[in-house]
């Protein structure tokens, strides 16, 4: 049986998950969020992090909408939701067939390309193709999401002794708090219809790459690129017009470049703070490491 004590964390490994901003988000939250009952909202969910978070620590969330456009991503949450036992038999299959190929390096890899491949084929029903998912991305290289021009995952496998494939105690904990959460698939301005008056946005969209070799991660066929980040800002500018509280978190392109102030001019009439972050996703390992990130609001950070 799964443990009522658990709190619900992400499932996933996900490249840029923002566990370590939580934070800095915490400190520029509307202050009257503890006492007030709200709808909390994320277009762009990923692995969860910040949703997770907020659901732990703030019961009086009446509501909370996630979405992105990964539908194998989405797909799996809505399969956490309402077949978590289904979900977690299939993971074990997959737990014990992969740490049983332990020290036979060729098989192992084997498994792991014919699963990709299974994967790919999209000829699984809905919790085989959720269990796949959650197996690549424990056992590929550094939990990336991404994909070629095809809409074919194509990341390698990574070098992990024993990975946990299955955490069933996490899938319960999640599944229970995916409850109170509406689950869905599509472009990240589908979310404002969700709204009410007292509603809190958190946007984290596939960052900017701080320059031309740095976008390691294709998230999906069709590029999130210049005209789509100036899409978003004026989606940011609506729902500050319709008085929605709006924190949005992206790459902080000035500190790679001092005269790129893409952001700075794009979101000038908002607030924007630069925050510490690691990562240590880069082929060249001279640049992983600390760099800031930007937070920007609509609402004045006390």
């Amino acid at each position: 049986m799964p443990s009522l004590n658990i709190k619900a964390k992400p499932f996933l490994k996900w490249a840029g998950g923002k566990t370590q901003l939580i934070s800095d988000i915490e400190r520029i939250l509307p202050k009257d969020i503890i006492t007030t009952k709200f709808t909390y909202i994320e277009p762009f969910v990923g692995s969860g992090a910040v949703l997770f978070w907020m659901l732990n620590n703030f019961p009086n969330i009446k509501k909370a909408v996630i979405n992105d456009i990964n539908k194998d991503l989405i797909n799996t949450y809505k399969v956490i939701a309402s077949k978590p036992k289904e979900l977690i038999s299939n993971l074990d299959i997959l737990q014990n067939e992969f740490h049983n190929l332990e020290g036979k390096e060729d098989k192992k890899k084997l498994y792991y390309y014919q699963k990709r491949d299974l994967y790919n084929s999209k000829k699984e029903e809905r919790i085989g193709q959720s269990a796949l998912f959650i197996f690549l991305n424990r056992t590929c290289f550094n939990g990336l999401y991404r994909v070629n021009r095809k809409n074919e995952y194509n990341v390698p496998m990574g070098s992990y002794k024993k990975p946990t494939i299955c955490d069933k105690e996490n899938i319960f904990a999640v599944s229970k708090l995916l409850q109170k959460v509406e689950i869905l698939c599509g472009d990240f301005e589908q979310t404002l219809s969700y709204a009410d008056k007292n509603s809190l946005f958190y946007l984290d969209p596939p960052y900017k790459p701080l320059n031309g070799t740095s976008n390691f991660n294709s998230y999906a066929k069709d590029e999130f690129n210049d005209n789509e980040q100036i899409r978003l800002q004026k989606f940011c500018s609506k729902l500050d017009i319709l008085n929605h509280t709006w924190i949005l978190s992206n790459s902080d392109v000035k500190g790679q470049n001092k005269t790129n102030n893409f952001f700075d001019e794009l979101y000038s009439s908002f607030y924007i703070q630069r925050v510490e972050a690691r990562r240590n996703i880069n082929s060249n390992a001279d640049k992983r490491g600390i760099l800031t990130e930007l937070l920007i609001t609509n609402q004045i950070s006390n």
